[in-house]
């Protein structure tokens, strides 16, 4: 068990997928990779950033890259997968409550009638995030982690396959909340977005710095509350700068959509430097 987020063993289930096809450990193979699913990463004192009764600090490393190292080949081939058909995939990531599926609604409405889009959930439990999402009317797949507190790559190769996105779509996954786990986990995406509420501190990019350095974009969140908060946005933005000189930042609110023409730019533009590189995109159009 994970010794700062909790995560442990748990049966994962992903919506249409039998639970002999994905249980643990898993059996499923995605473009000629076995997947397999384990949760040994630790965070905390030590060497190896933990510290665990009966295990050297060695060892604990070795565990570590492996199943990174495990992980990886799952998402490239994820990536394989997505570049071939020219799919564009974003990787959402943020703490509990930061309004990360409200805005992703919202996005999805603002997008409907431009691009074909599809959403993967990723939740300890329930459905009810999926269901908002196919609301709008855009496919979407449950993922339960369990006690798990992150997506992995071979967790996303299922879902992919199940959700089959037409070339040339969009692709957004909306992680598990949490600020730590998901930051070492490569989905295959071609960007890692990190929503921070205006309601959370600015310090968060400097208490969780790998999920920052990780993120090439930083939204702001629920900036219609600040005429009641104690929130300074340029502070919040020096933090992330501090430690992600690179990442951009954009101020939105899902509520009064303030910031959403921004948000769409910005994926637009992203979605566009991927086409200039890539046939299948090319193709697509």
């Amino acid at each position: 068990m994970c010794t700062v987020c909790g995560c442990g063993d748990g049966e994962t289930r992903i919506e249409g997928v039998d639970a002999k096809d994905h249980g643990h450990p898993d059996s499923h193979s995605h473009d000629g990779h076995h997947h397999a699913h384990d949760h040994n990463h630790h965070y905390g004192k030590g060497e190896a950033g933990a510290s665990v009764p009966g295990m050297s600090q060695s060892r604990m490393i070795q565990l570590e890259q492996d199943i990174l190292s495990k992980n990886n080949g799952y998402a490239d081939a994820n990536r394989r997968y997505l570049s071939e058909r020219g799919i564009f995939a974003l990787n959402l990531v943020s703490s509990p409550g930061s309004g990360k599926t409200t805005l992703l609604v919202e996005t999805l409405k603002t997008l409907a009638g431009t691009r074909q889009c599809y959403v993967i959930e990723g939740d300890q439990q329930t459905a009810n995030d999926a269901d908002r999402i196919r609301e709008t009317g855009v496919p979407a797949l449950q993922i339960n982690t369990g006690k798990g507190c992150h997506l992995d790559g071979h967790m996303v190769g299922h879902a992919l396959e199940k959700l089959a996105p037409q070339d040339g779509s969009c692709v957004f996954i909306e992680n598990v909340g949490n600020l730590v786990c998901p930051a070492a986990f490569d989905l295959g995406e071609a960007h890692k977005v990190a929503i921070l509420s205006v309601t959370e501190g600015e310090d968060k990019p400097l208490k969780y710095p790998d999920m920052f350095a990780a993120a090439d974009l930083m939204l702001l969140n629920k900036v219609d509350l600040l005429p009641y908060l104690d929130f300074d946005v340029e502070a919040a933005t020096e933090n992330a700068r501090k430690i992600n000189p690179r990442i951009k930042v954009l101020t939105v609110s899902a509520k009064t959509g303030e910031g959403l023409d921004g948000w769409i730019s910005w994926i637009n533009a992203a979605r566009a430097m991927q086409l200039a590189g890539n046939p299948a995109l090319n193709a697509a159009e």
